[in-house]
């Protein structure tokens, strides 16, 4: 293909492309919550304990880590940007989640990234329970899912503020 042709090709189907990233980018964002701390990325560790420490204040633990970037450079010597998955968990609704639906452990825990963007930014995102139990058609856990959103909502609200 020459280059005039794909100049074409492209020019013609930038919008299609453009409408497609943004569907894309809308969807990503309803499975989480998610907060971009316009922060020095030097500030990593800091924005993880404050994250803890805000998740603790909320009545989440957190049970798992999984540190990405060091499991990712050992298992396959591959590089990437800090990233960090706490698993987090809330005991008393996740007690109710799984009295009401057994299964809903496979859901649990309520994971939390911590990231370095491109923009060397961190991002900090939050599962969104709403999402992720809709799969469940139980009013009960709806009603659930809505209470824990606005939980993980508060928290990550919070750790925005702590470092605006």
């Amino acid at each position: 293909m020459s280059r005039k042709t794909f100049q074409k090709y492209y020019d013609k189907n930038l919008a299609k492309v453009k409408i497609y990233l943004l569907l894309i980018q809308l969807t990503i964002m309803s499975i989480v919550i998610t907060t971009e701390l316009k922060i020095d990325a030097n500030r990593f560790k800091e924005v993880e304990e404050v994250t803890r420490e805000v998740l603790a204040e909320h009545g989440f633990g957190v049970l798992t880590e999984i540190d990405a970037k060091a499991t990712l450079k050992k298992k396959m010597d591959a590089e990437i940007r800090p990233y960090k998955i706490l698993g987090a968990c809330n005991p008393p609704y996740a007690h109710k989640a799984i009295v009401l639906v057994p299964e809903m452990g496979a859901l649990l825990p309520c994971n939390v990234i911590i990231y370095e963007n491109e923009n060397n930014n961190i991002v900090v995102s939050a599962m969104n329970p709403k999402e992720a139990m809709s799969i469940v058609k139980s009013k009960e856990v709806g009603i659930l899912a809505d209470e824990v959103y606005g939980i993980m909502e508060d928290v990550i609200k919070e750790i925005e503020k702590k470092f605006s």
